[in-house]
């Protein structure tokens, strides 16, 4: 295996650090295009979420992925260095097992991540950037993200950030009934969250987007109002509760939109959920008297709570995934002998074969029959002295000796000779 990831998440970085290292989805193919141009890059995948950027990758010796992480995205090496996790070989494996299973986010157990790996996978995939080994490594991963939520109740007992967003809402308004909720962007994890408000009594969705049509179908969704973008601050003091989650590099709500919104608002609350990486509201916005802004690490504190259950499940699953970095190490070594194995299949079949060319014209004119034993005969021979080279092979794979034993197989049967020719 030489695999090989590095990355920031939620527990490693603050919210202002991710902010800089955030890969929208419009720059996810060139940044996996300049990731696999990396001199050591084989492959490579590059996944970037509200929560964690991690790059993965197949790799041959001198790969500087800690360069790439600085160069492609402006930042430092010393501002990162401190932030930064680096997993190689069975530890980036047991790494990508657990984001799948959503053992590595935010809340345990929440059912985006998977979601988001598969499409940062199709998108590296559908460049080139993935086809053998990190092929082998993401297919693996969606099985035990599978066997995780088939083995376990850790889905269900999860504690979701839309639920968390309700349960904070409901603190500042007392209830929800008659609301207004604003969603300004029209994302997956925004739908699902305004899903959460209108059934604890939200009534009136609205819904704004760089790209009116999406805003249609969504606010048509809700029985809601669609609003151009270009009104987003003369229509913004209408909501009670605004969801934010679009992708703007710069914060779309700054401290005189608040006190703009405020003004017309007659000082009543609004509460702004926001959960954009790179933030969409300013923290300025949340010293306003009135305001209250919660970004997606203050989701992730409320989240925490009321656990008890959640971690049960989480060992259960930590213990699947660990037996499941176990076998696709083991397939993974085992791998690596079968070069050596056909190599020795073939050189074996090539003498049996001279040797039956050899011989056939002193044998005279036989029969079809006679040449099928013949053919039985040597070919039984040859299975016979290969059985014990192979099955030790295959039986040592995962042993430290592996390799040793590897060398003098090749080394008897002249293998690595054969196998340089053929390189060439």
């Amino acid at each position: 295996m030489n695999f090989k990831l590095i990355g920031v998440n939620h527990n490693s970085a603050p919210l202002e650090v991710r902010e800089q290292l955030a890969v929208s989805e419009a720059r996810l193919p060139d940044a996996v295009r300049k990731l696999v141009q990396q001199p050591g890059v084989d492959e490579g995948m590059v996944l970037s979420t509200c929560n964690r950027v991690e790059v993965l990758t197949s790799t041959r010796p001198g790969a500087d992925l800690r360069g790439f992480f600085s160069s492609y995205f402006g930042v430092s090496t010393d501002a990162l260095r401190s932030h930064l996790y680096e997993f190689e070989e069975r530890e980036a494996v047991r790494h990508v097992f657990r984001v799948a299973s959503s053992l590595d986010s935010m809340v345990v157990g929440e059912p985006q991540i998977l979601g988001q790996v598969k499409e940062a996978y199709a998108v590296a995939r559908g460049l080139g950037a993935i086809h053998s080994a990190l092929d082998a490594l993401l297919s693996r991963a969606f099985s035990v993200a599978k066997r995780v939520r088939s083995e376990t109740a850790i889905g269900g007992s999860s504690v979701s950030i839309s639920s968390v967003a309700v349960q904070l809402a409901e603190k500042i308004f007392g209830s929800l009934q008659g609301k207004t909720i604003y969603l300004v962007g029209a994302g997956k994890m925004a739908e699902l969250a305004a899903r959460h408000l209108i059934s604890h009594g939200a009534t009136t969705i609205l819904v704004c987007n760089r790209t009116h049509e999406r805003a249609v179908q969504l606010a048509e969704a809700f029985g809601g109002q669609a609003i151009p973008f270009e009104r987003l601050y003369e229509t913004a003091e209408r909501a009670d509760i605004v969801l934010t989650s679009t992708g703007a590099a710069e914060p779309l709500f700054r401290r005189e939109h608040g006190e703009a919104i405020l003004a017309r608002r007659k000082n009543k609350p609004m509460f702004f959920i926001d959960i954009a990486v790179p933030r969409n509201v300013h923290p300025d916005v949340n010293r306003l008297d009135g305001m209250f802004v919660y970004d997606i690490d203050d989701l992730q504190s409320a989240a925490t709570t009321n656990t008890a259950e959640r971690k049960r499940e989480a060992q259960r699953a930590e213990q699947i995934v660990e037996s499941e970095v176990d076998r696709f190490a083991a397939r993974m070594k085992s791998l690596h002998v079968v070069p050596t194995i056909v190599s020795l299949q073939e050189y074996c079949e090539t003498i049996r074969q001279a040797e039956i060319d050899r011989i056939r014209g002193r044998l005279g004119h036989i029969t079809p029959e006679q040449e099928a034993a013949i053919d039985a005969m040597t070919r039984g021979i040859v299975n016979k002295l290969l059985h014990t080279p192979i099955t030790t092979l295959k039986s040592t794979a995962d042993e430290p000796e592996a390799a040793t034993i590897h060398e003098i197989i090749r080394r008897i049967f002249n293998l690595k000779r054969e196998k340089l020719k053929n390189e060439d």
